[in-house]
């Protein structure tokens, strides 16, 4: 039997695979699983470790995650409060800018990998790396530099600046949130993740106009991918379609990895990207919650139909909330793992 690592590679080099490669993003459910309150879970990276190992031998499938909750960057810049919820995701409680004056004050570690916030996340990857590196893909999540004041102001009010101004500020915030962006993700590259996951929701023409899009996002997009390269790096639009940009990011960054909204047309976005990088396609896992067991393999089978032929191609899932009943999850994984390879037990 192939591992998760084996599959992924043949997925992206368009070799013969036992089946395509299948990535369930167990989040917070590894608090239930070791039977701890999410604020003392995520306070210790032995646990998120464990849990992660512990959630791929029960479920089979191909990844585990070195993420912790998408606060955590925002504390690495200052944050000094998460809300913890009983069945829900940590935010941030408390915004590091709280007016355009704190722009100025705000401060990029010299050393992401030493600061006091990373200390945990830094070792649940390295026990991750001991118990399956080089089996499974470890993946990091990463804020692109557009998206990242959205954590430390508010939505609203990066929303306000980003399109109102003053640009001076706008443009001072984002090249600090692009330095921060660095130093992270060569930090996790470092310790050894895999999988990069860089998350722009602002890299999707769902959320901005094109025009936007062109003379603002993706001049951004390019300036963080130049930094940093290509190798492990995931386009990913935090759930958002990207099928409108998939040629325009693929020609001008080179990025080899695109995941895929659950609204975007898969067999559409395999044939923009014409076998030029990794389709993934996701599934719209807020579903999962009151889906009968028929409804979820109809829908695992529909988006494998529509992106297995021609190989280079992925399964995979978005936020799965708390919610999602344990059968469920089996049901969508295991028609994952049968819709995904053929009679023979292979796939190419």
């Amino acid at each position: 039997m192939m591992t998760g690592m084996q599959r992924l590679a043949a997925a992206i080099n368009g070799t013969e695979s036992d089946r395509i490669p299948v990535f369930c993003n167990l989040l917070d459910q590894g608090a239930g699983a070791l039977g701890m309150p999410l604020e003392e879970y995520y306070s210790r990276g032995e646990c998120v470790a464990e849990a992660q190992l512990r959630m791929r031998d029960k479920y089979g499938h191909d990844n585990v995650w070195s993420l912790f909750y998408v606060g955590k960057e925002a504390e690495l810049l200052g944050c000094r409060k998460i809300l913890f919820a009983s069945d829900g995701p940590p935010n941030v409680e408390e915004w590091v800018i709280k007016s355009l004056d704190d722009v100025q004050r705000l401060q990029v570690p010299s050393d992401v990998s030493s600061h006091p916030a990373f200390e945990e996340g830094l070792k649940c990857l390295r026990l991750l790396r001991q118990e399956v590196g080089g089996k499974y893909p470890i993946c990091a999540y990463l804020t692109a530099s557009m998206a990242l004041p959205a954590l430390l102001m508010g939505m609203e009010k990066w929303m306000e600046l980003l399109f109102l101004g003053p640009a001076g500020v706008r443009d001072e915030l984002l090249a600090r949130c692009h330095e921060f962006f660095v130093k992270e993700l060569l930090a996790y590259r470092n310790a050894g993740a895999d999988v990069l996951v860089y998350s722009n929701p602002f890299g999707s023409t769902d959320i901005v106009p094109r025009k936007f899009f062109l003379e603002h996002s993706l001049p951004w997009i390019e300036k963080d991918v130049r930094a940093v390269g290509t190798p492990g790096l995931v386009y990913y639009c935090g759930m958002s379609r990207m099928n409108p940009v998939l040629a325009t990011v693929l020609e001008r960054t080179g990025i080899g990895v695109y995941y895929l909204g659950p609204f975007d047309d898969v067999r559409e976005g395999k044939e923009i990207l014409a076998g030029r990088a990794l389709t993934c396609g996701v599934i719209n896992d807020i579903r999962l919650i009151d889906w009968s067991r028929e409804e979820i393999r109809r829908e695992v089978k529909r988006i494998i139909e529509a992106g297995r032929p021609g190989g280079r191609f992925l399964f995979g899932t978005g936020v799965m909330p708390c919610g999602i009943p344990e059968a469920n999850i089996r049901t969508m994984l295991e028609a994952a793992y049968e819709f995904g390879s053929d009679e023979n037990g292979r796939i190419r």
